[in-house]
């Protein structure tokens, strides 16, 4: 998972104080919970923005060892639009993903996007997770880790892979020499617990929860600490919870080639639009010779082999950017002119303050949640395997994920999120999604029982829902109004199945957006900006 850019140390010992992970046949309860601080009222203060009029905001405290209540404290920033039905059905937690996605935003656009009786009837709760955005302390490890231009991602010597290897070193040691105190502390689990006090602090018993991408492996995480404490929970786009993380990264590899290819298709379907060829193979060789010339001379000295995976990533998340990005392509392709292209880079993949934040956590919840290898000959090799198939950003990825084979911090063992103890969850899935492949959508309704699987068949963009899906976002209205969810015959895996929506037309793109409502033609963009393309 790879929040856009836009986003190994010998293993000391385990820091006293932290969270113990719950067995498979355990399960949190008030009597097993560390003794919490009385929670104080949450004081909403009005922050309308021009999308947003009703958004309200709040800080809330909450331990940064949330097995040391008494000890120190970090902030959470949040975001609220209350309900105005006369009737309500209490918290509506959201989360866009990452890690290192910053949900603050996530409230007045969910309110905005789901029909308005629904919406009406929840106080939709959005909230930067710790480290991230405005809570305190953000994190940023590195200032212009990312700045161009990067060495070429695939490393074609030894010295190449020397200068890689130093480069993700150099992040792990920043992350530990400046945050050694917070580190410990930052990952799933005690987002999950933050999550709880969120609640608390609502004066809420339960609340419900929506979740993309990663969001969907952090709200699995919570229902399996705390069953008792949600109402309904819809998980859109789901993080595969046997891979979490490094086995989930190398089967982006594949899937990210293959939505990849389906570009190349397009772009070859729209030949004269594009002038690239009708044969989607010469189309992708046409792209790779291009990453070539840029390799030797970068386009106006930014945009390198590793920039240009970067710029055309996001369209593995949305096809709504294919028409920027193929546009970009042929031009430099057709006409030797790269300035469409560094647009591209700014629009999709230049790194500012923001994405520094959210890369930083990033790294430092999936370093510090599960186990990473630390002998580097495991990741050469297994990247190699990856990039004979499925060149397109293997190597790129594993390059974000290798701070991890260094990271100062020991891992935790994951969670087994397999519960016997919820009221039905829906689960969301695109068949052909590549950041979280189909196969974790199957699992993970496998994994909850009682849960209903929607799958959109043939779309592969990454959060189907409020994303002008409209069949989509009618499971979803559907279940946050009444909690009923779709029950499919016996035997069959999906329990409902919406078709996926055409491909976007040749023609401007429409990734710079406001927020919309329902199923508008640019609320893809708008959720994909939110969603920050998180790998």
């Amino acid at each position: 998972m790879r929040p856009r850019a836009g986003v190994l140390i010998a293993a000391g010992a385990l820091v006293a104080g932290t969270v113990t992970v719950l067995p498979a046949t355990a399960t949190a309860t008030a009597a097993t919970e560390p003794a919490a601080r009385p929670a104080a009222p949450l004081a909403w203060k009005d922050c309308p923005t021009k999308a947003y009029p009703k958004l309200q905001c709040a800080t809330l405290k909450v331990p940064l060892d949330h097995a040391r209540p008494a000890g120190r404290s970090i902030t959470l920033a949040l975001t609220r639009v209350a309900h105005t039905a006369e009737t309500s059905q209490g918290p509506l937690l959201v989360n866009p993903g990452g890690p290192g996605g910053s949900g603050r935003g996530m409230a007045g656009y969910v309110a905005a996007a789901l029909p308005r009786k629904v919406a009406a009837q929840y106080d939709v709760i959005g909230f930067d997770p710790r480290g991230v955005g405005r809570s305190e302390p953000a994190l940023n490890c590195l200032p212009g880790h990312f700045d161009p231009v990067r060495p070429d991602s695939v490393p074609r010597s030894s010295d190449n892979e020397r200068t890689g290897v130093e480069r993700a070193r150099a992040f792990a040691k920043a992350c530990g020499d400046k945050y050694a105190d917070v580190l410990p502390y930052i990952d799933t689990v005690s987002t999950a617990r933050d999550m709880d006090a969120i609640r608390a602090a609502l004066g809420a018993p339960r609340i419900s929860y929506l979740g993309y991408s990663y969001g969907t492996y952090l709200g699995s995480v919570y229902a399996r600490l705390f069953p008792e404490r949600v109402r309904r929970m819809a998980l859109d786009s789901v993080v595969n919870p046997h891979g979490v993380w490094y086995e989930d990264n190398l089967a982006q590899d594949y899937a990210f080639d293959t939505r990849h290819k389906d570009f190349a298709a397009w772009v070859a379907r729209n030949d004269d639009a594009y002038r690239l060829g009708t044969d989607p193979a010469a189309v992708e060789a046409a792209w790779y010779a291009m990453r070539e010339e840029l390799r030797a001379k970068p386009a106006s000295g930014k945009v390198g082999p590793g920039e240009l995976e970067d710029t055309f990533l996001p369209g593995g998340y949305y096809n709504g950017y294919w028409p920027e990005l193929a546009a970009a392509f042929s031009t430099y392709v057709n006409e030797r002119d790269g300035a469409p292209l560094v647009k591209a880079y700014e629009d999709f993949a230049a790194a500012d303050t923001a994405a520094e934040n959210g890369y930083s956590v990033y790294a430092s919840v999936q370093c510090r949640d599960a186990a990473w290898p630390r002998d580097w000959n495991v990741w050469r090799k297994d990247n190699w395997d990856a990039h004979a198939k499925a060149p397109f950003s293997t190597w790129n990825n594993a390059w974000y994920n290798a701070p991890c084979a260094f990271w100062p911090v020991d891992s935790l063992t994951p969670p087994d999120v397999t519960n016997d103890r919820l009221p039905p969850v829906l689960v969301l899935q695109a068949t052909d999604d590549a950041a979280t492949p189909y196969e974790g959508g199957v699992a993970l309704h496998r994994m909850l029982r009682g849960s209903s699987l929607v799958v959109e068949e043939g779309g592969g963009n990454h959060g189907v829902t409020l994303a002008g899906n409209p069949c989509m976002d009618e499971h979803l209205a559907t279940y946050l109004s009444t909690g009923k969810v779709p029950r499919g015959a016996d035997g069959s895996e999906a329990d409902a199945v919406c078709d996926s929506l055409p491909e976007p037309e040749p023609g401007p793109a429409k990734a710079k957006t406001t927020a919309t409502r329902g199923t508008a033609p640019d609320a893809g963009a708008t959720l994909h900006g939110m969603l920050g393309h998180v790998r």
